[in-house]
C-alpha cells in the first residue's frame, strides 16, 4: 500500500483508505470484517463523521483489540454544531462513540453560519488538549478555503475532503491547485460515484475494462488508481465485504502509465469548471 503525506505537518497515510457512509445501513457483522480486513491489507485511514448515524460505534466494534497507534482515524462535525462549544462537545461525542481518546484529524463537514473564527479557536483548543492531532475540512471550494486560511495561517489546515471520482471532475479546475499549492491533502469520497459508477457496455466502462485486463485488475480498482494518480489525492471507497475491501486495498499499489491515464482523461473528460462546488 502506497502512503501519502497527510497535510504539510501531517503523517504518511495509506493513500486507499476506507469511507463509513451508510455504513450502519447493511449487516453489522459484515461491515465489522469489512473494515477488520481493510486495516489487515494496509486501508489504516478510517473516515467517518456524527452525521453518518451508527457508523462511530460500529468502527469502534471493529478495532477494539487494535492498537490505536496503527489507526488513522477521521470524523466531522456538522456545521449547526460547529460553533466553539458546540466542536469540542460533538468531538467528545465522537470520541466516546469511537471508544478512542484522540482523533488524527477533525473536519468541518461543510461551511455553515458559524463564523470561521468559532469553528477554527475550537479546532486549536481540541490540539491543545490532544483530543484531536489535525484539522481539515470538508466540501470546502478554493474561495471558501481562501477565507479560511486566512484566518486559521498557513500549514493548519490538514486536508480538503471533496466529491471525486471519474464522471465528477470539478476539483481539478481549482480545489486540487489550491490545497498543492498550500500543502493540503484532498481525499476523494465517493471516489465510484454514488450508484453511478460507469457500466461496461459504455465507452468508458470498456476503456477501464480494457486497462483493468492489461493489470489483470478490476475497473474499481483502475478508477481508484486514476483518482489518485497524483501526490496530494488519496480516496476512501466504502467497502460493504471483507472481499470488497481487499479489492480496493489492491488499488494502492497499481500505478498507471502515461498513456493509460491519457485514455482515461480523454473517456472521463473533466469538463468545463462549474459555477459550485458539487458535493453530495
Amino acid at each position: 500500500m502506497q502512503t501519502r503525506k497527510f497535510g504539510t505537518n501531517g503523517p504518511d497515510v495509506s493513500v486507499i483508505g476506507q469511507g463509513t457512509w451508510y455504513l450502519d445501513h447493511g449487516d453489522r457483522k459484515a461491515a465489522i470484517a469489512a473494515l477488520r480486513r481493510g486495516i489487515a491489507t494496509g486501508m489504516t485511514h478510517i473516515d467517518t463523521a456524527e452525521m453518518y448515524g451508527d457508523a462511530e460505534p460500529v468502527i469502534a466494534d471493529a478495532i477494539a483489540e487494535l492498537p490505536r497507534e496503527m489507526l488513522f482515524l477521521v470524523s466531522k462535525v456538522l456545521p449547526s454544531n460547529a460553533s466553539r462549544r458546540g466542536t469540542i462537545t460533538a468531538c467528545e461525542r465522537s470520541l466516546k462513540r469511537l471508544k478512542v481518546d484522540y482523533l488524527d484529524c477533525y473536519l468541518l463537514h461543510w461551511r455553515g453560519s458559524y463564523p470561521f473564527e468559532e469553528t477554527v479557536a475550537a479546532f486549536e483548543e481540541l490540539v491543545a488538549s490532544g483530543k484531536i492531532r489535525s484539522w481539515g475540512v470538508s466540501n470546502f471550494d478554493s474561495d471558501d478555503l481562501d477565507e479560511l486560511v486566512d484566518i486559521a495561517g498557513e500549514g493548519k489546515i490538514a486536508c480538503n475532503q471533496v466529491l471525486y471520482h471519474l464522471q465528477e471532475r470539478a476539483i481539478e479546475h481549482a480545489v486540487i491547485p489550491w490545497c498543492e499549492r498550500h500543502g493540503v491533502a484532498v481525499v476523494a469520497y465517493s471516489p465510484f460515484g454514488h450508484n453511478d459508477f460507469p457500466s461496461p457496455r459504455s465507452k468508458g466502462g470498456e476503456v477501464l475494462q480494457a486497462i483493468a485486463d492489461a493489470h489483470k485488475a478490476t475497473p474499481r480498482q483502475i478508477a481508484l488508481a486514476f483518482l489518485t494518480r497524483t501526490a496530494s489525492v488519496l480516496a476512501i471507497p466504502k467497502a460493504s465485504s471483507a472481499e470488497h475491501a481487499a479489492e480496493n486495498a489492491r488499488a494502492g499499489d497499481l500505478r498507471l502509465s502515461e498513456v493509460e491515464i491519457g485514455a482515461l482523461d480523454k473517456a472521463f473528460p473533466r469538463g468545463p469548471k462549474p459555477r459550485g462546488l458539487p458535493m453530495l
